[in-house]
């Protein structure tokens, strides 16, 4: 049985996915219809949370990558390629949507693909990820501006230690 990242890889490559990169490339250039998009996912992804196992580590990286897109579209972090904000972006969208490969109205398996998804971009975008978590480590002020558009159930103390991209397995 393939791994969440080699699923995610596949999806990835899917048609399907290239119609929400597409929608991230034009959305980019629209911040705060971004700001709107990254609060509704960051608020799907916190009613998804429980436990502490690697699902929860891994939808805590995800949120990390709000940040990362919220940060670069206020443009107080642009330390990063804008392929991989646009691929973030992507993911965040086709994690939004409803209508994707595995409709998320299919209790856990609708969402199976969406993590899938995820793990695949965490993996293949780790260095860039662990490199923005240290900028909002150092940067704390500037990380809660951009965050304080993200609601108080999903704002993320930069503070508080958050498990390193590397414990998720995909390295």
């Amino acid at each position: 049985m393939s791994s969440l990242a080699e699923k995610g890889f596949s999806i990835s490559k899917n048609a399907l996915f290239s119609v929400f990169m597409n929608r991230a490339g034009r959305l980019l250039g629209r911040p705060f219809k971004v700001v709107l998009v990254l609060n509704e996912v960051a608020n799907k992804l916190a009613d998804k949370k429980s436990g502490d196992n690697k699902f929860k580590q891994l939808l805590d990286v995800m949120l990390t990558v709000v940040r990362l897109v919220k940060s670069y579209v206020s443009g107080a972090y642009r330390q990063i390629e804008t392929q991989t904000i646009l691929s973030g972006l992507g993911v965040l969208l086709y994690t939004l949507s409803p209508i994707d490969l595995v409709p998320d109205f299919i209790p856990v398996v609708g969402f199976l693909d969406d993590l899938s998804l995820m793990s695949w971009f965490v993996g293949s975008f780790q260095e860039e990820i662990t490199r923005f978590r240290e900028w909002e480590q150092t940067h704390a002020a500037e990380a809660n501006e951009a965050t304080k558009d993200v609601p108080a159930a999903v704002a993320v103390d930069t503070t508080k230690a958050t498990p390193a991209v590397a414990e998720l397995g995909h390295s």
